[in-house]
């Protein structure tokens, strides 16, 4: 069997292939690099540079590597870019969606794990949001994720699709081994942003709104280890191929940590206490997003291995550290 990792060389892509690729499991990746690396990619797995919509392409590889099942982590991913160009973030994840999803039904796929997001969720009036709670996405990436959602579970419906959705909560941190990270420059999580801060990677952090209806102001996130969230894709991975039922997920802890918790946590871990800029709220972002966790562990068996702020902390600031050897050897021409 093998599997097709689409947007396997990005962040959550990547640290999944390196999951898939250290249980000796045959991956193909295939990722046009818009904002993946060619490096994050184990020479263990098989890189493909191209585009998920194009169907051509998907259904060649899906026959050629005698793919058996997709997991689909291609997409844009920036809220506020989302409110700005929606018409952009359609395409590129709902309509690309579609056109993988067809190719890879032709081509007789039949189970893929699809990487959605607590956005659907819009602003939710509980304080902790269960898979059952009604969807109402505000802003284009969240509607967006959800359509695509729509189309799975039509097409499970329609041609015997096995699936699993996994709504990822806030992710963060990078591979304790230092493989893997979130890489772009141009970032906007919170985790990242604070651990560029204190790497001295950017002259500080803006915090978007401090009077929301949470404790202290802030918006409050349910923060999951990368690496976590990785088990998390080769468990319903395992699932399905045992004849799993088609699945909703969502991925993330349990538990929130405010904007000002998480800044505190990294100025203790690094030792650097960064510039904060207080500014209005942004566009689209609700007040607070906290996974019920206990469907994804009695479903999957899955259990986190990294449930811990400050553990996400040092992984993330590592890596940072990691990034910016890399980027002077490349400078300096030591690195292809």
């Amino acid at each position: 069997m093998s599997v097709l990792v689409a947007g396997g060389a990005g962040y959550i892509g990547s640290h999944t292939v390196l999951a898939l690729t250290d249980r000796g499991e045959d991956v193909v990746v295939l990722d046009d690099l818009s904002t993946g690396f060619t490096w994050a990619v184990p020479e263990r797995a098989r890189l493909v540079v191209g585009d998920v919509g194009d169907q051509e392409l998907v259904n060649g590889l899906v026959t050629e590597a005698g793919i058996t099942e997709i997991i689909h982590f291609a997409a844009r991913i920036v809220v506020p870019e989302s409110v700005a160009d929606p018409l952009g973030y359609y395409l590129g994840n709902t309509v690309k969606t579609r056109a993988l999803l067809e190719a890879a039904l032709k081509a007789g796929v039949k189970r893929v794990i699809f990487s959605s997001t607590a956005a659907v969720y819009g602003e939710p009036r509980v304080d902790v949001i269960a898979e059952s709670q009604p969807t109402a996405p505000i802003n284009p990436y969240g509607r967006s994720k959800l359509m695509s959602e729509w189309m799975l579970a039509d097409a499970a419906r329609a041609h015997g699709l096995a699936f699993t959705v996994l709504r990822y909560f806030n992710v963060a941190g990078a591979d304790p081994e230092g493989r893997s990270g979130q890489s772009s420059r141009q970032a906007t999580h919170l985790i990242k942003v604070a651990c560029q801060a204190a790497a001295g990677e950017r002259p500080g952090i803006e915090v978007f709104g401090t009077d929301y209806p949470t404790p202290d102001g802030t918006c409050v996130r349910d923060y999951i280890h990368v690496s976590d969230l990785a088990s998390a894709h080769v468990a319903a991975l395992q699932r399905l191929r045992t004849g799993g039922e088609n699945l909703t997920l969502n991925c993330g802890y349990g538990r929130g940590y405010s904007v000002k918790d998480v800044l505190d946590v990294v100025k203790q871990v690094s030792g650097v206490d960064f510039p904060v800029t207080l500014s209005p709220r942004r566009a689209g972002d609700p007040a607070c997003l906290v996974a019920r966790a206990s469907e994804i562990r009695a479903q999957l068996g899955w259990e986190p291995q990294l449930d811990d702020l400050a553990t996400i902390v040092r992984h993330a600031l590592a890596w940072e550290k990691a990034l910016a050897h890399r980027r002077a050897a490349e400078r300096s021409g030591a690195m292809p």
